[in-house]
């Protein structure tokens, strides 16, 4: 009877020992399998954007074989599908420039002001349902406010500002303003909502007021999140399609007018893209040249932006 007793002790013993290798080997295999998995989506990411890359520069070296990169940096006429064609790219970025300036001047005080609202003032049930109501903004389909701007804005534009044309870049800039608001609404809240309440309660301690808390003390500390809103926010108005193609008009041509139809670079890739060019002909790789712009553009931007933001981030 005893000798059961030891042999079952045992049995238990040793299932218990299985049972233990058996969990420290699963764990060992997801210590080892999970980096693995993770590294390959990291691959893939990278991957995905050096092809990208590797596209727009294979493209765009077969245009610039037939035409300089000074006449196509420096000229002042956009004509590619014309029977004379010019190939002077500076019309289509002064386009989207335009478009995104007026985008910024109406998205950066509303988004910076409405985030100072809801992390410094709103109570939480308020902030609780305006945060969500403003979102939903970032969900609207970009279509739905390029016929918004050509239907409701342009309206309005033309009968404060008669001379104003059916297709404006002001209409357009200020659509695309009123889509980027959520993104620096919702970053720029967030990073303030991050800042330590220690250094708020030291500014009341000292006597400053909420405003002053909030303009001297919050903002500042942090402007590294508020700079990567902004930054955000421009590039996605810079790639701005639908809303400039039904808003601003199809006109290719050198203007700092507002009221004027103008042409973004993305516009210029849907019209050809969408159109009869024939595959393979200069035409045709224009809008790999005007990518690789457009690429470049939002590089530099964004490399401005984590210089800006290091540099802050540093000081605060």
């Amino acid at each position: 009877m005893k000798t059961n007793i030891k042999e079952i002790s045992n049995a238990g013993q040793d299932q218990n020992n299985i049972t233990s290798f058996k969990k420290k080997k699963s764990i060992l295999s997801s210590d080892v399998l999970i980096p693995k998995i993770l590294a390959f989506f990291a691959v893939i990411s990278v991957l995905t954007t050096v092809g990208i890359v590797f596209v727009l520069v294979f493209e765009s070296i077969g245009f610039f074989r037939e035409i300089p990169i000074w006449e196509f940096i420096t000229g002042i006429e956009w004509t590619p599908l014309f029977s004379d064609p010019k190939f002077g790219v500076l019309p289509l970025i002064s386009g989207t420039l335009l478009v995104t300036l007026i985008a910024s001047i109406v998205a950066i005080p509303i988004g910076l002001g409405s985030a100072i609202y809801l992390s410094e003032y709103a109570q939480p049930k308020v902030r609780n349902v305006l945060k969500p109501i403003l979102e939903i903004l970032a969900g609207i389909p970009t279509i739905v406010y390029g016929f918004f701007a050509l239907t409701f804005v342009t309206p309005i534009l033309k009968f404060v500002i008669p001379q104003t044309e059916i297709f404006n870049a002001l209409s357009a800039g200020i659509v695309v303003g009123i889509m980027i608001i959520p993104i620096i609404s919702s970053m720029s809240e967030d990073a303030m909502v991050a800042v330590p309440n220690a250094l708020r309660n030291g500014a009341y301690a000292l006597g400053s007021t909420k405003l002053e808390v909030a303009i001297k003390i919050v903002v500042p500390a942090a402007l590294s999140g508020i700079v990567a809103s902004f930054v955000l926010g421009l590039s996605r108005a810079i790639g701005e399609t639908m809303i400039v193609t039904l808003a601003a008009g199809n006109m290719a041509h050198l203007s700092f007018n507002p009221l004027e139809s103008i042409q973004t670079l993305t516009a210029y890739i849907v019209s050809v893209s969408s159109g009869d060019t024939r595959y393979g002909s200069i035409e045709y790789l224009t809008i790999y040249a005007v990518g690789i712009t457009l690429f470049i553009m939002t590089l530099v931007m964004n490399i401005l932006a984590g210089y800006i933001s290091r540099k802050f981030r540093e000081e605060y």
